[in-house]
């Protein structure tokens, strides 16, 4: 195992169990992992007196912006190669650099020139920052930037990437570290062990190029199960050891991640499959439509609606109880950025750096605002204080309102 490891066997202090905090955002899509912030209340109405702050970004950088306490965590690669990874900590007040922390890609840094090897976002316990980057780097640091170990994936397993660049972001989950590393040529999801970054268990997936990242779900059996999606279908494991507890075997997406929401299961599969799991057997499966298609965002719930933003910008809602289509609302394309949700409103990102409001409550769904930010975004904004968080490759921005911690 090619893992450097810096005399913290012990790490005192891990908080991997407990819940995760309402005001942080802290992983991908944030507190359950849906892109719905359960507390926020952001401006209706954006303009240029909504920018709080903005921050200048090196490099390049695809992936989203997490929120911890006073802080906020960014990744991003420079270099001719992609292979100076960088990890960088700003202070969610006024935007000021507090430390960065660069290390050298041990795997292959080549990627699609649409993304970077900053793709993949980075997720944290509340006292620690996890960044794994395209070339199968993980580091794990403190929220001061002290360095815990880090571990070349990419060298441990060298065939395990793809000649677009490996996009999947990590998830945390009962004290278990999740890697979703899925290729043509070798393909695994690992469970590793935060305070080490060694594996504690390490199953075979299928050998397909594949994007989405892993979800943290907890079925009515009291089981927290991971969620891994691929071009095979929908498979659930143990957190605990990796261990299969059921599969839902339709092809499924390889770009969109799942969407847990309300104890069902939102899968880009065959247009929209929704799934409810049941203690001791397979999900059934609710309904499927294929009027509701998503393209690279992934699927949004917000209470008893089901929203889905194609590419070109056509959002759809459906009803989440049967699959009705009700609507569709034409936005300012292109898209790959999935819509976050705070206070009954949808906040999407187009690839030109448009955001977007929505207020889904209309009859046909109604774009109430604009905020252009004049660079390119491809990564999903992230919400915390209030704020949304936006970065582009050269940019990070809070957008809302500078309330106190």
């Amino acid at each position: 195992m090619n893992l450097l490891h810096l005399h913290l066997t012990g790490l005192l202090g891990l908080l991997l169990t407990g819940p995760l905090v309402a005001a942080d955002w802290m992983q991908f899509r944030g507190p359950d992992g849906n892109g719905v912030s359960p507390d926020a209340q952001l401006p209706r109405t954006l303009d240029a007196q909504s920018v709080v702050w903005t921050a200048d970004l090196p490099g390049r950088g695809v992936s989203s912006p997490i929120v911890v306490r006073d802080r906020v965590f960014v990744t991003s690669t420079s270099g001719p190669r992609n292979a100076e990874l960088r990890v960088l900590c700003f202070g969610l007040s006024d935007g000021h650099l507090i430390w960065e922390r660069q290390f050298w890609a041990t795997g292959r840094t080549m990627t699609h020139e649409k993304i970077s090897g900053a793709t993949p976002t980075p997720v944290s316990d509340g006292q620690h920052v996890f960044a794994l980057f395209s070339s199968n780097d993980c580091a794990a640091l403190d929220l001061d930037g002290n360095l815990l170990w880090y571990r070349g994936l990419g060298k441990d397993y060298p065939n395990a990437n793809n000649s677009l660049g490996m996009s999947s972001s990590l998830a945390l989950a009962d004290g278990t570290l999740i890697a979703q590393v899925e290729s043509q040529s070798e393909s695994f999801t690992a469970g590793l062990d935060p305070s080490t970054g060694r594996n504690r268990w390490r199953i075979e997936r299928p050998r397909t190029s594949n994007w989405t990242s892993p979800v943290v779900f907890r079925d009515p059996a009291g089981r927290t199960l991971v969620l891994l999606l691929s071009s095979n279908g929908l498979a659930a494991v143990d957190v605990r050891d990796g261990s299969p507890v059921w599969s839902h075997d339709d092809k499924g997406s390889t770009v969109p991640s799942v969407t847990a929401s309300g104890g069902r299961l939102y899968v880009p599969s065959n247009g929209l499959t929704v799934l409810e799991p049941v203690s001791g057997s397979k999900p059934k499966a609710v309904w499927r439509s294929t009027q509701l298609r998503t393209g690279t965002p992934s699927p949004v719930v917000l209470g008893d609606r089901v929203f889905l933003l194609n590419d070109g910008g056509i959002l759809s809602c459906g009803d989440a109880t049967d699959g009705k289509r009700l609507w569709q609302l034409r936005l300012e394309g292109p898209f790959s950025a999935t819509p976050v949700v705070a206070g009954g409103l949808l906040y999407c990102v187009n690839e030109k750096g448009l955001v977007q409001v929505v207020d889904p409550a209309k009859p046909e769904g109604e774009r109430v605002s604009t905020l252009p930010l004049g660079q390119t975004v491809i990564a999903t904004p992230s919400i915390a204080s209030n704020s949304l968080f936006v970065r582009s490759d050269g940019r990070l921005w809070r957008i809302g309102r500078a309330s106190p911690l």
